[in-house]
């Protein structure tokens, strides 16, 4: 498998321009979920805060000609939300700040798994034919996938129209639900999915229909963030904001019914929908530039700017629907969890976890 070109660092507003590598060794902790690598804290003499400042919210995106019904996005505090169908409970916005956050998080990954788009040994015996790429988003993983392996056909599906029109000729987009009964006509040879994490209610039926719409040896390959957050060496406290946010966004999560902490199920359950060589591996990402390792620094400033610069969008509507608070209680509380984000002296990080397996040929 070829490793795709490195793309270009997106450039943010509001980001204060720093020496931040693009080519990094990869952030692996090890194969079958080994955490015992730790990351080693940067020595400082200040009070913790990290000067990274908010993300901006300027962004260009085009979308296909679609029903205007789906392009009648919900507005709510002030962001604006999927109108696919009113009982999916997909609650992230839709809007150019978070298509802005998607793209930076797409860089994100690039520089966590050194250009890699993928892990699965999918393509090594014989080309990819057709590829889902399941809940695209902004398609960048798809546009990139497209154009590093011609010989595929990619579908794209979302349930927001926010991808762009002019794409590479053998990648397609379409606004479809996930969650409800797969029709395609066609089989799969990989299936990849990406931050689904709050996405997808029912996981198990995600991995049985992937298996029924896989062709034999084909592979299935999911990429997300588990929560709750992680620390090594006990400076997150219980009473700490962050802590309080990482379980608030669990709780939220459970309530609709898409728990936050998905990721950590992956692997069985696709070894319960029949699939082989399962496989996972979990990375790390430090919540800000807190860590002494060069590599771990530069991931931790682009985590910091995906996860508090889009801390909004990630908390609103899941506070407000789900635990009942108002946009001015969530801001607030909002307001000291960014600070406990920049403080490094707080050495919280992010697993992700890789997930592949194989439909038995």
């Amino acid at each position: 498998m070829a490793d795709s070109a490195q793309p270009a660092t997106p450039r943010a507003a509001g980001i204060e321009e720093k020496e931040v590598s693009t080519s990094p060794k990869p952030s692996r902790l090890g194969a079958e979920g080994d955490e015992s690598q730790l990351l080693t804290a940067e020595a400082t003499d200040d009070d913790g805060a990290d000067d990274d400042s908010a993300i901006g919210d300027d962004v260009a995106s085009s979308t296909a000609s679609m029903r205007s019904s789906i392009l009648q996005y919900r507005q709510e505090n002030g962001r604006t939300y999927h109108s696919f169908k009113e009982d999916i409970g997909y609650v992230l916005p839709n809007d150019a700040s978070e298509q802005e956050r998607l793209d930076l998080q797409h860089h994100l990954f690039a520089l966590t798994f050194n250009g890699k788009l993928f892990h699965c040994p999918a393509g090594k015996e014989k080309p990819i034919g057709c590829v889902l790429d399941a809940g695209t988003g902004t398609g960048v993983w798809a546009i990139d996938f497209a154009d590093e392996h011609p010989e595929s056909q990619v579908l794209g599906i979302d349930i927001s129209p926010i991808q762009p029109s002019f794409v590479p000729a053998n990648l397609t987009f379409q606004v479809d639900d996930l969650e409800d009964q797969w029709t395609f006509s066609h089989k799969f040879d990989l299936v990849f999915a990406r931050m689904m994490t709050g996405s997808i209610g029912a996981w198990p039926k995600f991995f049985e229909q992937s298996f029924e719409g896989l062709s034999p040896g084909g592979w299935i390959e999911c990429q997300d963030i588990c929560f709750p957050l992680r620390c090594d060496d006990g400076t997150v406290k219980e009473d700490s904001y962050i802590n309080q946010w990482s379980q608030q966004m669990i709780k939220s999560t459970s309530i609709f019914g898409r728990t936050g902490e998905s990721a950590s199920m992956y692997k069985q359950q696709m070894t319960d929908a029949g699939f082989v060589n399962v496989t996972e591996v979990i990375y790390k990402w430090p919540m800000n530039r807190w860590p002494a390792d060069a590599h771990y620094k530069d991931l931790g400033f682009w985590c910091f700017h995906n996860i508090a610069g889009g801390l909004s969008g990630l908390s609103m509507a899941l506070f407000t629907r789900a635990l009942g608070w108002s946009p001015e209680e969530v801001e607030v509380f909002l307001a000291n969890v960014r600070n406990d984000m920049k403080n490094k002296s707080i050495h919280a990080w992010w697993p992700i976890h890789v997930v592949y397996g194989q439909k038995p040929e």
